[in-house]
């Protein structure tokens, strides 16, 4: 039972992140089950995609608790934290497209604990004067944010880019300096190759 849903889940994750207006029909026959079945786990569309954004928002959670945010200053937690997301990333980029949709109020709400961290880590680094203030706090995490789920997005369809580039681009739209910013990811990749 927990398998065929999770297979359900993980199929309909990379469909609807090709796809958003996917519906649960073109779910089911990717999954290789009768609609039925997707149903049977599923009442609605909107409890899977739900059930999408809960796991994505349980995931970077967990990402984030893992990253040193005490004792870092907010630029390197920053980088630390796109390191660790990456992966997550690929996964849940379809959030960014079905955030606009008919569910994005929903989809908002629940990865509003994610936004408040990261608002209150940006809102730290421009206090310490290491990102930019020409834009709230809330705006401008949500921007860089954003960049780094566009750049897994270009991977995934070409592989031209990476983690490294994700983590640069995110320092520079947050107003770190670019020397600055390649020195944080350089040093975040050497911390996450040492985890593995």
């Amino acid at each position: 039972m927990d398998e065929t849903r999770n297979r359900i889940l993980d199929v309909a994750r990379d469909l609807l992140g090709q796809h958003p207006d996917a519906g649960m029909g073109d779910i089911a026959s990717a999954a290789s089950v009768v609609r039925r079945t997707v149903y049977g786990h599923f009442p609605a569309r909107s409890d899977l995609i739900r059930t999408l954004a809960e796991r994505a928002v349980g995931e970077i959670t967990e990402v984030l608790k893992e990253v040193d945010t005490d004792t870092l200053p907010a630029d390197a937690v920053w980088a630390q934290f796109v390191a660790r997301v990456w992966p997550l990333a690929h996964r849940y980029r379809v959030l960014l497209a079905l955030r606009r949709g008919e569910q994005g109020d929903e989809i908002h709400a629940l990865l509003g604990s994610v936004d408040r961290i990261l608002t209150e880590l940006v809102r730290r680094g421009q206090d310490q004067g290491a990102f930019g203030q020409h834009l709230p706090a809330l705006v401008l995490g949500q921007i860089a944010y954003a960049a780094v789920f566009t750049i897994a997005d270009v991977h995934r369809a070409e592989g031209t880019l990476d983690v490294h580039a994700a983590v640069i681009t995110s320092l520079l739209t947050l107003g770190v300096p670019a020397s600055r910013a390649n020195e944080l990811a350089d040093r975040a990749m050497v911390q996450e190759s040492s985890r593995d």
